[in-house]
């Protein structure tokens, strides 16, 4: 049987939920669900100007672990997750992950558990930049094996 893992990448390309959406497509699923992240203008009580992703050179592996993980905890017919890295805009789409399962619990609990994971997982970086001419970084973590001895 071919692998419900319809897409599982790290790219520098707008994301097109319309484009997503017909390679999720399943005849066997009732249930589709989405998540869609997008840039926005605040984080923590301050105004975001704008921010970059990045992403370790694994991250595209990582990402297709963490959505063969899915798979094997949830009863899902198809699944994709896409991250974009470079630098996006207030307003731009940011993160996709989508999941069709034969009823709708299952894909609304494996998009949860899908966009969760990655998150904790995959080692994607964003710096964002703040009206004031500050700057943080979030989710700055590597790969275990990737990690400077202590």
């Amino acid at each position: 049987m071919p692998t419900p893992i319809r897409r599982a990448e790290v790219t520098e390309e707008r994301l097109d939920l319309a484009t997503l959406t017909a390679e999720l497509d399943d005849d066997g699923s009732g249930g589709v669900a989405w998540f869609v992240g997008r840039v926005r203008d605040h984080d923590h009580g301050q105004p975001v100007t704008s921010l970059e992703y990045s992403a370790h050179p694994t991250a595209t592996a990582r990402l297709r672990e963490v959505c063969e993980r899915i798979t094997v905890r949830y009863d899902v017919r198809a699944l994709l997750a896409v991250h974009r890295i470079g630098a996006l805009e207030i307003g731009d789409i940011a993160v996709i992950v989508g999941v069709a399962a034969a009823h709708r619990g299952a894909a609304f609990d494996a998009t949860r558990d899908l966009i969760d994971t990655l998150k904790a997982e995959v080692p994607i970086w964003k710096h964002q930049r703040f009206t004031d001419g500050t700057d943080e970084w979030v989710a700055a973590c590597l790969p275990a094996g990737d990690r400077p001895a202590s």
